[in-house]
Formats: C-alpha cells, sequence, structure tokens
C-alpha cells in the first residue's frame, strides 16, 4: 500500500470530494430525491493498537456451561484504544462445594478448571475490534455451576502485556475476610515483595479484590487432602498459622479474629475449613456447618483466650484524669523540707451517666492496678510539642489523698542536662499520666500485659524557675498534639491489645508513646531514630528494623512495602505544619555526643533513606543531622525547604513517591 504524507493526503481527499459531486460532464449531479437518503456508509473504524503498556479487561458476558467456560470480553490499552492481535488468555474456576472454594489438580472427585490456549480444545476469537470470545474447557463443570470465576489476558513479554487478574464472578456470602482487612497492614499487595504480587487481582469494577484472587488457588481445602484444591497452603492457614509463626514480630495474636474477619466465619465445626488449620490439623476437611443463630459469634470465643471482652469493658467503664501541676507547699520529704509541685491522678467507674471515683491507693495494693504514676513535661505551645522532661527520674512521691486521688508530686524541676536549664523556664509545663490495670494479677512484665489509661493535663505556665519560694502556676491552654497519623494506626497491625513497653500501649495513634519518646527528651531508642516519628519509621524500615534484634535479623515490618504510608498516614502529610524547629538526636549520633540536634523533615527522612546521595540532597537543601545544639534548639527556626518541592501537591510531591490513598 503507498503511504502518503499528510499534506498530500489532505489534497487528495479534498479532490476526491470535488470529485464525488460532479458528473461524468463535468455538471453537478441530480439532486435525489426527497425521503429516499442512500444506504449510509461503514463509518470510521475505531482506532487500534497491537502493543500495550498496559491491558485492560471488560467482561461483557461470561457463561459457565457443560465441559467448558465461556467469557464474552473487551480488550484495550492504558488509553482505552481497542487492542487487535491477542494471542494470550487464562482462566480458571474454584468450585463452591460444603466444604467452601475447590480447584484441583487432579484425582477422583476432580471440582472446577483451569487453563490457557495451550488447553485442547482452546479457542480465543476476535469478532469486532478488540472485542473476544474465549472460550475454556473445563470437563468437569456443569451449567450454571456456582464458583470463583477468574481471568487473565496478555503475555508478561508482551507485545500485548498481561492484564491484572481477574475476579469474573464470586458468589456472596462465602468469606468472612476482606482485601480492606488484608491491606490494612499489607497496604497494595501488588507493589510489595512477598509472593506472587501479581496475582493481586480486582473485581468487576476494577477494584482491588485481593482475597478473591488468592482463594483461587489458596482454596478451601488443601491440595494434601483427598481431592483437595489448588494449593497445599489454604488461605486460612495462611493467616492463621503462617501469619503468628513466619510473620510478626511482636503485639499480634491470631485469636483477635475481627483483625481479618469483619463479619463472623460462617464456619462453625472445628473440623470444617478455616478451624481445621488449628483445631485438627491432621484430619480431612469436613463440610461447613454454619450456625442459625444470628446472635453466635465466633470470634468472640476466640477473643476470650485473649480478654478482649474484658479489655474493652474496662477501656469503656473507666477513664482517668489529671490535674495541671500546682504547688503544694504541704508536701513533707523524707530528707527534710517541703513543698512540691504535684499533680492528681483520679479513676473513675463510669456507669452511663454515672462516675464515681475509686481508690487508686486501694487498687494498687491488690494489685488491681500494677501501675499509677505521672511526669511534669516541659511543652512548647507555639509549636504543640513536648520538649523534655524536667521532673528527675524516680525522684516523685506519691500522697495518697482521701478521696482516692494519688497525687505525683517532685520536690524540685530540674533540666536533665545542666547546661540546658534555660530551655524550661521560657517554656510552658504539662503533666501526663499512665495508670495500667493487672490482666493476670502482678506480673513483673514492664506493664506489656496490663490496660493503660494515658492522660495529659492542661498546659500552664509558671515562676518557678524564677526562683519563687511559692511558685504560682497559671492555666494557658489545653494540651494539644500535632496529630500526623490515625487513631487506629498502629492497631491496624498490632492487635494484640498489649502494650508495647513501660506501660505505653498502641491506641490512640501512639499517645502513650510521646511521654518518653519526643523532640526534647533526646532519648537514643537503641539508637533506631530520635522522638517519634523518625524512631517509628526506623524501627519499622530504618536501621532500627534490624539493631532491635539480637542477630541482626529483619523485623516483620520489612515484610511490608515501605512506600504505602496510609496505613499510618491515612490523612496525608502536610510538610508545611511540620514545626519549622529543631530536635535533639542523639540517637543519630551513636555513642557520641548526646549535645547534637536535627532539623525536622530531614531527621524524619534520614530514618530510612541514609545513603550518601540522601544525605547529600538533604543538606543541600538546609536540612541537618546532629549539628552541635542550640540551649534553645527547640525556638530556633532551621534552614531546610523541603516542602517547596515535596509537599502535597508539589512537582516532587511527597505523595509522588509514598502513596497515602488506598
Amino acid at each position: 500500500m503507498k503511504q502518503f504524507r499528510k499534506p498530500h493526503l489532505a489534497v487528495l481527499v479534498a479532490a476526491a470530494m470535488a470529485l464525488a459531486g460532479c458528473a461524468d460532464d463535468g455538471k453537478d449531479g441530480a439532486p435525489g430525491e426527497p425521503g429516499t437518503p442512500g444506504e449510509p456508509g461503514p463509518g470510521t473504524p475505531p482506532p487500534t493498537v497491537e502493543m500495550t503498556e498496559m491491558t485492560n479487561v471488560k467482561v461483557l458476558n461470561f457463561a459457565v456451561e457443560e465441559g467448558q467456560v465461556v467469557y464474552e470480553i473487551e480488550v484495550t490499552d492504558q488509553d482505552g484504544t481497542l487492542v487487535v492481535g491477542l494471542d494470550a488468555a487464562e482462566g480458571k474456576f474454584a468450585s463452591w462445594t460444603e466444604r467452601g472454594y475447590v480447584l484441583s489438580r487432579s484425582g477422583e472427585g476432580t471440582l472446577g478448571g483451569y487453563g490457557n490456549l495451550s488447553t485442547e480444545g482452546a479457542v480465543l476469537e476476535m469478532g469486532e475490534p478488540g472485542q473476544y470470545t474465549f472460550t475454556l474447557p473445563m470437563a468437569n463443570v456443569t451449567p450454571g455451576e456456582e464458583g470463583l470465576l477468574w481471568l487473565r489476558v496478555g503475555a508478561s513479554d508482551g507485545p500485548i502485556m498481561r492484564s491484572k487478574p481477574m475476579v469474573v464472578n464470586k458468589p456472596e456470602n462465602t468469606h468472612s475476610s476482606t482485601t480492606a482487612a488484608c491491606n490494612a497492614c499489607h497496604v497494595d499487595y501488588a507493589t510489595s515483595s512477598l509472593k506472587h504480587p501479581s496475582y493481586s487481582a480486582i473485581d468487576m469494577e476494577g477494584e482491588g479484590d485481593l482475597v478473591g484472587g488468592c482463594l483461587i488457588c489458596h482454596n478451601s481445602v488443601s491440595r494434601a487432602d483427598e481431592n483437595g484444591g489448588y494449593a497445599t497452603n489454604t488461605l486460612s492457614k495462611i493467616a492463621h498459622v503462617n501469619h503468628p509463626e513466619n510473620g510478626f514480630e511482636r503485639d499480634f495474636s491470631v485469636l483477635n479474629c475481627a483483625t481479618c474477619h469483619e463479619t463472623t466465619p460462617i464456619n462453625t465445626s472445628i473440623a470444617g475449613p478455616g478451624c481445621v488449620d488449628c483445631h485438627n490439623p491432621s484430619a480431612a476437611v469436613g463440610p461447613i456447618s454454619p450456625n442459625a443463630d444470628p446472635n453466635f459469634d465466633i470470634r468472640a470465643i476466640h477473643g476470650q483466650k485473649i480478654a478482649l471482652a474484658e479489655i474493652d469493658t474496662l477501656r469503656t467503664t473507666h477513664k482517668t484524669t489529671l490535674s495541671a501541676p500546682y504547688w503544694d507547699a504541704a508536701v513533707a520529704w523524707e530528707s527534710g523540707g517541703t513543698g512540691a509541685i504535684c499533680t492528681d491522678l483520679k479513676l473513675f467507674k463510669v456507669e452511663g451517666e454515672t462516675e464515681t471515683q475509686l481508690d487508686i491507693g486501694a487498687l494498687y495494693a491488690d494489685h488491681t492496678l500494677v501501675y499509677a504514676s505521672a511526669y511534669i513535661h516541659a511543652y512548647d505551645s507555639e509549636t504543640d510539642s513536648l520538649i523534655g522532661r524536667p521532673s528527675p527520674f524516680n525522684a516523685q512521691q506519691y500522697v495518697a489523698r482521701d478521696d482516692g486521688t494519688r497525687s505525683i508530686c517532685y520536690p524540685s524541676l530540674a533540666a536533665a542536662d545542666g547546661s540546658y536549664g534555660t530551655q524550661y523556664s521560657v517554656a510552658n509545663l504539662v503533666a501526663s499520666s499512665r495508670l495500667t490495670f493487672a490482666q493476670t494479677g502482678w506480673v513483673d512484665d514492664d506493664g506489656k500485659d496490663g490496660v493503660s489509661f494515658t492522660n495529659y493535663s492542661d498546659v500552664v505556665s509558671t515562676d518557678y524557675f524564677d526562683g519563687m519560694a511559692a511558685p504560682s502556676f497559671t492555666k494557658e491552654s489545653g494540651f494539644e498534639r500535632r496529630l500526623a497519623v490515625t487513631n487506629d494506626s498502629c492497631v491496624s497491625c498490632h492487635n494484640s491489645e498489649t502494650n508495647y513497653h513501660k506501660n505505653g500501649g498502641y491506641q490512640n495513634g501512639g499517645v502513650d508513646c510521646l511521654a518518653c519518646h519526643n523532640n526534647g527528651q533526646n532519648r537514643a531508642s537503641k539508637f533506631s531514630g530520635p522522638g517519634f516519628g523518625p524512631m517509628v519509621h526506623s524501627m519499622h524500615w530504618g536501621e532500627g528494623n534490624t539493631k532491635l534484634s539480637e542477630d541482626g535479623t529483619p523485623n516483620s515490618a520489612s515484610k511490608l512495602n515501605a512506600e504505602n504510608c496510609v496505613t499510618c498516614h491515612a490523612d496525608g502529610i502536610d510538610l508545611y505544619a511540620i514545626p519549622n524547629r529543631y530536635m535533639l538526636s542523639r540517637a543519630y549520633n551513636q555513642g557520641g555526643d548526646s549535645k547534637v540536634m536535627s532539623s525536622p523533615v530531614t531527621a524524619n527522612c534520614y530514618a530510612c533513606h541514609t545513603s550518601d546521595s540522601a544525605m547529600n540532597h538533604m543538606t543541600q537543601n538546609g536540612g541537618e543531622i546532629n549539628v552541635v545544639a542550640d540551649p534553645m534548639w527547640f525556638t530556633t527556626p532551621t534552614a531546610e525547604s523541603c516542602a517547596t518541592c515535596h509537599a502535597e501537591g508539589k512537582s516532587f510531591g511527597i505523595e509522588k513517591f509514598h502513596v497515602f490513598e488506598r
């Protein structure tokens, strides 16, 4: 066929149009008869392509017939252009049975089927451009049979690239785990480095169906079972057995079933699918035995073993309050002298609208409580940041009040380091408390097994640091925390309802942790990272990921995709909202001087991005790690300009490198 350049082609088209309007003699042709239009032409054919960078599939129709499955599909590329020349397709069908989903590989009683264009009798035919009929023989399927139907087209080596797996059909109410539950930790399995990420499936609307995509191979019955399924590991075994044994480093309980099961599982026979994973691993899988009682919830039975109901009852029927720091001249010290800075911790039993104060001292004496104490913090009201703890460690004295209140008092407030005394004199003060109920009596376990309540008091200003004999304390505001995570960020994965250590748990976005891990506490945190944010980043994906283990092996978080930040930062990150003030950073100065500080955005990024090139980029844009600390570091502006390019919406916005949406 002769090829024309575009300008010449335009002239030829114009000439053709002129010729079409003239008779042979050069005169105009006769007009047509009114009401008798000519037959319409074939129209312009739609554009098509024979190569794709991404392949999309739309299922127009499907049918499960006698001995075969038929798919009618439309295939387009990344721009929505119809694809011609498709020569690769594969399909699977897992039958829905009384034992759950089964796709057998071989044996008597084979169920379901699978294959591709190499399967004898398989046919892929194109009708209209981009529209295909894929007929896949499956000897064991019957007309109208219920099951999980799966499809994928294209090839991994092109030219028509392989599409995402698609769950074409799935019977309703056949499993109680959800893609959202899996993605709470895994976020986007398709981009992970775990097993088979390319098998992460979508549904007919293009939404993720991770569970359906896994079930097509990891059926309800193991391949090892007689007439079993496609894979040796069932999906329930992966969750029930492999997760706790080979996955989580700490503070995950497989008995907290609600983490994965948003509704109660339908099977209540311990010989049935799922239950047999733990209760009778050597038994053959029996039929599903759904309980007829709509109020029966198998999740609660498992939750009893880790006291989920009792923990929830404690949290919903108790509360603590904490007073702002004040001066009590009557507190006498065993070492001599009187007067102290105190805060009052109260515990209440809540029943409806009624609140009854309980006696903390009595509950502590009978081991109902294992911890009840408080700290005094320096607080920078301009940035809503804790900037240190002037209350000397282990210098507190407990005073029991007649109404059951426990006052935690300090004879004096001092800087953690003598050279930094002035930082507290210009800051405000706030108190924090933790009170912990014992779950199994008195257990010396660093408060890990208890149920903790954390409180932060109102913020006060004071003339205490002016050397007043009877200092005054004036309320300034309520305590505010700049919350960049969500309240359920930590418990999405750490579901055991236990505490991490020192009576600090995972509730409310790790607010417990701030009492020790804040911008000015300058803790080493096993040199993983300073403050709260950098420490969490490092412990999960940075250097702290291996430093926390004795043998240097990575912890479980390394199996998750660090680029996906949405589990913790579901509302995104506003880099402009991060106060432009330094943080103390001894954790980034292993074995060296503690009098160092770092700029905050750089400190968070450096927790994971520790290469020389990354550090050079940060420092070239004003970021600093471990520079000599200014005694008034928390009031000193930094020179880092990270938000200029990396704030959300900017040309190199953080959302272009990290995922903040599911």
